[in-house]
């Protein structure tokens, strides 16, 4: 295999067969990193260079469009709620925002809405620009006027509620002013001034209380306070700037909803404009980039939104971020520091990462003492060795990341960082297998790392989510020998006397997660699939896989009968779903089949129960029917036509078989449109499923809008839109 540099790919020049090779590791590269994001919220590379690794794969496939995978990127796809918060689900999803971080990711942003919307791509387009505000997002539900309740973004579905500690915010009205719908949830961020943050660390550190970092954590800190009195105690302000449901229409443009919000008695963003043009786009983000410093509030950035409402409601949601909507970050802060050691970290698939511990440095208010150096190829391809003085940058004001070292200032005597070869924890060998780019510990359930990284991620918040059951207590519980698979959580209750002797623990606090343990016996399935560990699948495919099978012991039987071959029918049906490759499904087989997880299994259905998946559909001619999309559609672009489909109930295939219900045939259909007809397959021109979208009542319409978000969560990214045969 060739030695290729992923960060650096000179596209232009590449042939064929490197870029093959190229697209393998960048699949690889970049699923790690998502993992390391969305899974366990760690992330261990800077946005730019993840971005970076985005654009090489969207590139080579753009002039390699014969060499795309099946398990690429591009077909695949908060804080979680703080004990003792009661939790409310939003009515629509809060979500997160892709990130440009130049004028040619700007201008690959404005090009992408214009191919959406069958615009040309030069075509401008009216753009609502705001500073990125650094605090915490809430969302403030209001009928009739009154303030009924508020809501953290927590996960993105479900938050914490946080209404009695919003009501001491003295800006935010508990009435609403002048015209409004009689349902609308105000979205905006939190946030500490510095003058009020400044004084709060001067009071901490008078009282003998730890200062806060940053005025974001403090904002943070202050707002999730269990007693009101104390968020009270301190300044809290809150800019409004967005809204999740509402129950009619109360603007056309951003513009037009920054006046209403104002209107109603709230505090909108300030430096907020219209931009008309590119050039006015990025003068506008220079004009906030050089106010930054003599603003009395923390920004990381501009936020560009479409201004007209109508596009936005068209473009609508990929995965957890909107088509309408992306972040300018502004670049990231930089300081040198010493490198000191170099320790691994064993994660629950077995994963060595390295990670660099530095001599602490303050870089914009935050003491960094660590950064992941991610793999030993980061390492070799930077040259990192211990003692080196070296350049380290917070990307995006949050993530830790070294840029490299300082060559002049190496010791005479640094020697090359030796990757280990063997698991630090367990000693038994470790691999790099085939095209992964992560040496790999082969000690499975033997190595104690594995095993208590794989429960972390069991009660994680997007898994079991138990409150009060974190990293301390899965630590403490296993070398107390209390807890060694997922079901001894559940006969944890079997042991209380022997938790109660423990320090830290006493009547009140056992009884208390014994409670939260029984309360999640019982899990929907998505969660339960995303909480097994399985490389590959996170929380986008688990629901996927949960909306195709419906319950676990249907997933299971799926699986083991793929188990039997790549021909077999149900191999080839789920690698007709869309966005799921061989990489995927091999890793399920190879969970599903091997002893070991069939015994953990075994305890563990014992002990709790897994809801069947369900999900608000409507009634159409579509619901519950298996859809295929083949040829160029005319009317509205591919991921538009399957958002609607799966709002509408349907279950979108990219291939199709004696199963499927409808082919929906574009211009140009080649060979699907053949298959279909031997195989008695109805076929549906563009206009007939365009029909049955509009048959959908205006009622239901208002609905579908509110829980796109939630179906956009459970679809992948397709970059090759309109993609014929």
């Amino acid at each position: 295999m060739r030695n290729i540099d992923i960060f650096n790919i000179d596209i232009n020049n590449i042939n064929s067969d490197d870029a093959k090779q190229t697209l393998a590791l960048l699949s690889l590269e970049i699923k790690f990193h998502d993992q390391q994001y969305h899974q366990k919220d760690t992330p261990s590379i800077s946005d730019s260079d993840y971005d970076s690794l985005r654009k090489s794969n969207n590139a080579l496939e753009k002039k390699f469009p014969e060499l795309v995978r099946k398990d690429s990127p591009n077909k695949s796809v908060g804080f979680g709620v703080k004990d003792g918060f009661k939790k409310i689900s939003h009515s629509v999803q809060m979500l997160s925002l892709d990130n440009v971080f130049d004028g040619d990711d700007l201008t690959i942003f404005l090009e992408k809405v214009n191919r959406y919307l069958g615009q040309p791509l030069s075509q401008e387009i009216s753009i609502w620009a705001e500073p990125k505000i650094d605090g915490l997002s809430a969302s403030i539900r209001y009928e009739h006027g009154k303030l009924i309740h508020a809501v953290t973004r927590g996960d993105g579905q479900i938050g914490e509620d946080i209404t009695a500690n919003i009501k001491t915010i003295s800006c935010i009205a508990h009435t609403l002013s002048g015209l409004y719908p009689d349902v609308v949830e105000v979205r905006g961020e939190v946030y500490m001034n510095n003058d009020d943050f400044t004084a709060l660390n001067a009071q901490q550190e008078k009282s003998g209380g730890k200062p806060f970092a940053n005025p974001r954590n403090a904002a943070a800190g202050s707002l999730r306070q269990l007693d009101s009195t104390i968020t009270a105690s301190r300044n809290l302000s809150f800019f409004a700037y967005a809204w999740g449901q509402v129950s009619e229409p109360f603007a056309e443009t951003m513009a037009d909803a920054n006046q209403a919000l104002k209107s109603w008695g709230f505090t909108t963003t300030p430096l907020s404009i219209k931009c008309d043009t590119k050039d006015e786009i990025l003068n506008h983000y220079k004009t906030i980039e050089e106010a930054r410093p003599t603003l009395d509030f923390d920004i990381d950035g501009v936020v560009y939104k479409v201004n007209d409402l109508a596009l936005q409601k068209r473009l609508g949601f990929v995965a957890r971020s909107p088509r309408w909507a992306t972040a300018h970050k502004f670049p990231a802060e930089k300081g040198q520091t010493i490198l000191n050691s170099i320790t691994i970290q064993v994660g629950r698939t077995g994963a060595l990462t390295p990670v660099a511990n530095l001599q602490p440095i303050t870089i914009g208010g935050v003491v960094v003492s660590r950064a992941t150096l991610h793999n030993a190829d980061e390492i070799e391809r930077k040259d990192l060795r211990v003692g080196d003085t070296v350049i380290l940058q917070r990307a995006g004001d949050v993530i830790p990341q070294i840029i490299g070292s300082i060559l002049e200032k190496r010791p005479a005597n640094s020697q090359p960082f030796i990757f280990p070869t063997h698991c630090p924890v367990c000693n038994n060998i470790a691999i790099r297998d085939g095209e992964d780019i992560v040496m790999r510990c082969t000690g499975g359930t033997s190595c104690s790392a594995q095993v208590v990284e794989s429960i972390k991620h069991f009660v994680s918040r997007n898994a079991f989510d138990i409150d009060g059951f974190g990293t301390k207590q899965v630590d403490g519980f296993f070398e107390d020998g209390l807890l060694k698979t997922y079901a001894d959580i559940f006969t944890l209750h079997n042991h209380i006397d022997t938790i109660k002797s423990k320090e830290g623990w006493g009547e009140q606090s056992v009884n208390k997660l014994m409670n939260a343990i029984e309360i999640k016996r019982t899990i929907e399935l998505d969660r339960f699939i995303f909480s097994l560990g399985i490389r590959g699948v996170g929380r986008t495919m688990a629901k996927l896989l949960s909306k195709n099978y419906k319950d676990f012991s249907t997933l299971r039987d799926v699986i083991l009968s793929a188990s039997k071959g790549k021909e077999t029918n149900t191999y080839q049906e789920m690698l007709g779903m869309d966005q799921f490759g061989e990489t995927v499904i091999d890793a399920m087989i190879r969970f599903f089949t091997l002893q070991s997880s069939h015994d953990i299994l075994e305890k563990l259905l014992k002990e709790i129960k897994i809801q069947s998946f369900e999900i608000n559909t409507f009634d159409s001619p579509l619901s519950d029917k298996i859809l295929v999309f083949t040829g160029t559609l005319t009317q509205m672009k591919r991921d538009e036509a399957k958002s609607k489909a799966e709002v509408l109930g349907a279950k979108v295939s990219g291939s199709v078989s004696a199963k499927t219900n409808f082919l929906i045939c574009g211009e140009n259909a080649g060979s699907k449109a053949t298959k279909a007809q031997n195989l008695g397959v109805s076929i549906l021109t563009e206009q007939e499923f365009i029909d049955i979208v509009n048959s959908v009542s205006s009622d239901t319409e208002t609905l579908i809008q509110n829980t796109i978000a939630h179906v956009a969560d459970s679809m992948a990214t397709t970059q090759k839109n309109d993609k014929t045969d």
